[in-house]
Order: structure tokens, then C-alpha cells, then sequence
């Protein structure tokens, strides 16, 4: 089987387009309508969110990216013009939430102020779960040297750039994100009274896990620093999840006194605020 076509021009024009790109504007946009509808689903207005996420867009690129160059700085030392052309692969995706997270969290407060940051993270956890495993599928599978280590295999998969057959590796990552997406939502279904932060730690240390043993098993470069820095933010987001959610539950079984940001989601998936005796308010019709 041949490799799936990076680029292809558009008619008889010189006009080259990369079908990686084409993944990742999907990609973008799914994201984008996915959150608006958490939005809405949780009542807060979604009027405000079209520029802030156009602002996420640029600073997760610039992240994914930079942070890529920086960890493999001697590969670009030797053809700077390969630092732009994105469309070769290497965004990562540790640096796509290093610059993108930040910027929506800052710009979400300023145009969104009744939208606490601790909710706003719980809200879109799920969000990246699915955006990235539709971005495996879209993204990876489409560019130059999309592929793991190599396999003799009959799952093994043709990447352009790349001898023989190579572990399928953006698509048993898209298959380790929408199992953890199955798992946060049905956290979101079962555990009513979740204090809030436990979806988002939750995801913590699930997609550092999955992160550590992707790049350990089918990824990674014995000695590499962009892979080692990789298993150790995965094994570390692992361990920050893990703690976050051991405390939280133990709080709540406790009986601490729920925060300001302690708010808890009823049976219809709408987030209400506790009453003055610690029953639940009604939700908005």
C-alpha cells in the first residue's frame, strides 16, 4: 500500500495544498463548535468566543511549534528554512497547550467574567480530548514521517518520508483520546457531584499517561531530548492528575465546605451553584 498523499495541487495551478493543513483547519474547527456547544450546555453565553478562539489558534501553533524547534535545535541549526514549513510535522503538543490554554484562559476571563477558570478548564478538558484525537486522524496520518518504528506487522502503514512499514501511531492515538473522551463524559454522567477541577484532573492523568507510553513504545528515540522531555512531562502530568483528583475526592467525602468555584452539575448536564443551605439551586429552564 502506498503512502497516503501529503500535498496535491489545486487544478492546473502551481498552488500546492498539504492535506496536513487541510487536517488541522478541520481539526480547528471541530474544537470550535464542540466548545460552544459545552457552553451552552453548561449556560454560559457563547457570543464572546469566536475572537478569543481565533487568538487560541495563533498561540497554539506558535507553541507547538516553538517548543518542537527548541527541542530539537540542532536538526534546524543546520536548515533554518525547515522552521516554517510546518507542513513537514513537528508541532507539539505539549507546546500547542503551553501557548493556547494560557491565552484562552486570560482572554475567557476578560470577555467571560462569570465563566471561573477552574469551570472554564473542567468545560473544556473533554474538548481537547476530542480535538485530538480528531487531529491524530487528520493531522499525523497526512504529513511526512507520520509514522512510528518501524513493524513487519500486517497493522503496519506506508508514510511518505519513512522505509517500510511504520506503527500506525496517530491512529492508536486517536483511538487512546476517544477512549479517555468516553471516560470523562461518563464522569460527567455518573459522578454528579464531582467537586469542580475532577474532570480536568481527571484528564491530566489519563492523557499524561497515554503520553508516556506513546512515546516510550512507539515513538520514541533511545538518547533524544525531545523524547525524553516528552515521557517526563507525561509521567508528571500523570502524577499532578492523580494527586489533584485523590484530593479533591477526599475533600468532598470529607464534607469540606464547597468554594465559590465548588459548584456542582445536575442531571440535565447544566452547572448550578449550591443553595444557602447546600441543596442544589434549580437550573435555568
Amino acid at each position: 500500500m502506498k503512502p497516503i498523499p501529503v500535498s496535491f495541487h489545486l487544478g492546473p495551478t502551481p498552488l500546492v495544498i498539504h492535506t496536513y493543513g487541510i487536517g488541522l483547519a478541520v481539526t480547528y474547527w471541530f474544537a470550535y463548535r464542540y466548545f460552544q456547544r459545552r457552553l451552552r450546555t453548561n449556560g454560559y453565553p457563547t457570543d464572546w468566543f469566536t475572537g478569543v478562539f481565533l487568538w487560541i489558534v495563533a498561540a497554539s501553533i506558535v507553541g507547538a511549534r516553538l517548543l518542537h524547534v527548541v527541542t530539537n535545535l540542532s536538526t534546524y541549526r543546520a536548515d533554518p528554512g525547515e522552521i516554517l514549513q510546518v507542513w513537514h510535522g513537528g508541532l507539539s503538543s505539549f507546546g500547542g497547550l503551553l501557548g493556547g490554554v494560557p491565552t484562552g484562559l486570560i482572554l475567557a476571563r476578560r470577555r467571560c467574567p462569570e465563566l471561573s477558570t477552574i469551570r472554564a478548564l473542567d468545560i473544556v478538558a473533554p474538548v481537547l480530548m476530542a480535538a485530538w484525537g480528531v487531529g491524530r486522524l487528520l493531522g499525523p496520518q497526512l504529513m511526512v514521517a507520520g509514522g512510528g518504528h518501524p513493524t513487519h506487522q500486517w497493522y503496519g502503514m506506508y508514510y511518505a518520508g519513512q522505509v517500510g512499514r511504520r506503527l500506525p501511531v496517530p491512529i492508536l492515538q486517536a483511538i487512546d483520546s476517544f477512549v479517555i473522551l468516553g471516560i470523562l463524559l461518563l464522569i460527567e454522567r455518573y459522578y454528579k457531584d464531582r467537586p469542580v477541577g475532577f474532570v480536568l484532573a481527571a484528564t491530566m492523568a489519563l492523557w499524561g499517561l497515554t503520553r508516556f507510553y506513546e512515546e516510550r513504545l512507539w515513538l520514541g528515540e533511545i538518547g533524544h531530548l525531545g523524547s525524553t522531555l516528552v515521557q517526563a512531562a507525561g509521567l508528571a502530568l500523570f502524577a499532578a492528575g492523580l494527586v489533584v483528583m485523590v484530593i479533591l475526592y477526599r475533600r468532598q467525602r470529607r464534607g469540606a465546605p464547597p468554594t465559590d468555584l465548588e459548584d456542582t452539575a445536575n442531571t440535565d448536564g447544566v452547572l448550578t451553584g449550591a443553595g444557602p443551605n447546600g441543596e442544589l439551586a434549580t437550573p435555568p429552564a
